[in-house]
């Protein structure tokens, strides 16, 4: 059975995208540099991940309660702690953040936390994590996030052209700086799963700049006279249907982790929600405009702005025979 596709726009704006483009740059070089900012001067509030702790992995007679176990631990008075189910329904993960003083205060808050959990637990393994493996992930991490940016601009660059990749991976990086800055002014716990958001941003921000990357080539081959300024605008408006949805029904699916996915997917949500949001902006706003002024090939000799209609020819004038006939 034939369905209808669903369409969110009837009818194709003409939406001046390029005129606000001088807007765009100036507003994401602002939030930028600001992000830059603020990760100089309040760095990050790193979790147990980066900043090491104690990892408990322990086996619960009955399937794990980890609501109760978390209000349980969080009174304790062992600052911040973590619950994460793994393997089997009865088998869960406890991170407890690292405590001030030596080996006898990260045995003093494990034996908290067995105490507070009650007999009956069976405990797997109890490791204390330092500073130095949080900062080996911090590095990893960092390093993953920067390969991922050059593999981006390098698969642009080969579905496209060179000109295309430098647009997306500006683009890119600048969510991704925007996404740290935020964390960095919430004060939001940055942790491995909010840098797997990170790079999930990354995914989502390319994914909307390819497809108007795609159109935009595609109008460049169908109107080979059109002014440029015009060109970008068509193919931002005629793709701006199915960004609106895409976006719509990504967020309603994240919307749903922030409300109903617990503590532990938080910051994963927080990221992605803003990552929605700044991904979008910077394909509208700074993919698509900077081929205004990096040109890719086949542009050149276009004009910028719309061309002037031809001149009339005097009244009464005759016409020219190459006009009659069409001749160069």
């Amino acid at each position: 059975m034939f369905r209808r596709p669903l369409i969110v726009i009837r009818r194709i704006p003409n939406i001046d995208f390029m005129g606000l483009r001088r807007f765009g740059f100036a507003l994401s070089a602002l939030m930028t540099i600001g992000s830059i900012v603020l990760f100089a001067v309040n760095g990050l509030n790193y979790g147990i991940d980066f900043s090491g702790g104690i990892v408990i992995e322990a086996r619960t007679p009955q399937p794990a309660n980890l609501g109760a176990m978390r209000t349980e631990l969080d009174g304790l008075g062992v600052g911040q702690v973590q619950l994460q189910g793994f393997g089997s329904p009865n088998d869960v993960m406890i991170r407890v953040q690292r405590q001030t003083g030596g080996d006898a205060a990260q045995e003093q808050a494990v034996t908290k936390v067995k105490q507070a959990l009650g007999p009956g637990v069976t405990y797997l393994s109890t490791n204390v994590v330092g500073p130095t493996i949080g900062a080996e992930l911090i590095r990893a991490g960092t390093i993953a996030t920067i390969l991922a940016l050059i593999a981006i601009a390098i698969y642009v660059w080969f579905r496209f052209e060179w000109q295309f990749g430098i647009g997306a991976m500006l683009s890119t990086l600048h969510d991704t700086v925007t996404t740290i800055g935020l964390f960095s002014l919430l004060r939001v716990e940055f942790n491995l799963t909010t840098l797997a958001a990170i790079l999930t941003i990354a995914g989502y921000s390319i994914n909307d700049t390819v497809v108007i990357y795609d159109r935009v080539r595609e109008t460049m081959r169908r109107y080979k006279t059109m002014d440029f300024t015009t060109l970008i605008n068509k193919s931002l408006n005629e793709t701006l249907s199915r960004t609106i949805l895409t976006v719509s029904t990504t967020a309603l699916a994240v919307l749903s982790l922030f409300f109903f996915g617990g503590q532990v997917l938080h910051g994963f949500s927080i990221a992605m929600l803003w990552g929605i949001v700044v991904g979008t902006y910077s394909s509208l706003f700074i993919a698509a405009p900077m081929l205004y002024y990096i040109r890719p090939k086949g542009v050149h000799g276009r004009g910028g702005e719309a061309a002037p209609a031809p001149a009339a020819s005097p009244a009464g004038a005759p016409e020219s025979p190459r006009a009659k006939t069409g001749a160069p």
